[in-house]
């Protein structure tokens, strides 16, 4: 799908209307992505964050970009991996899902995500990855403002792994 890109690269530097974080449930910054794009974006960030008051699992919230290239930052809270029996897969692509209608309500054109959970919260990435891209696609499929969904990998496995789950996607 020519709208779905995969780029190897910092989330927290990608020139898009919106960029992803892989948030905890305070939002108030941690290790991996999360970290990452809270040192890039600055402190006023983690102040705007306070008074969201948390975000549950596989749901999303939005805050200005305020340092980052991008405008905005669309935090969302993905499953930590139990096993697969869990809703894990439904949960993943409940994160994706509502940060694609955040995207929406605000008319955005391009978005960029890491691949949630599968850092610290131990989402196996290949699974994450399928669960991704069909969300992604669904979304699309629907219609969107959206002209531009960037999947943006850490490392080369990340990106090899998802581009194969966007060259393998039923479109």
């Amino acid at each position: 799908m020519s709208r779905i890109e995969v780029v190897q690269g910092d989330i927290a530097r990608q020139d898009v209307d919106a960029v992803v974080n892989a948030a905890n449930t305070t939002l108030l910054g941690g290790g991996g992505v999360d970290g990452a794009i809270h040192r890039a974006a600055g402190p006023e960030l983690l102040e705007e964050c306070r008074s969201l008051g948390g975000c549950p699992t596989g749901e999303s919230r939005i805050t200005r970009g305020y340092k980052l290239a991008a405008r905005w930052i669309i935090h969302t809270v993905g499953p930590v991996w139990a096993d697969g029996t869990k809703g894990e897969d439904d949960l993943l692509a409940s994160c994706y899902r509502s940060a694609l209608e955040l995207a929406g309500s605000k008319r955005l054109t391009s978005i960029a995500f890491p691949s949630v959970s599968t850092g610290a919260f131990g989402f196996p990435m290949d699974r994450a990855a399928k669960v991704a891209v069909r969300a992604i696609i669904d979304h699309l499929k629907k219609g969107s403002t959206l002209e531009r969904v960037v999947l943006v990998c850490y490392d080369t496995s990340a990106f090899r792994i998802h581009r194969a789950a966007v060259d393998g996607a039923k479109l």
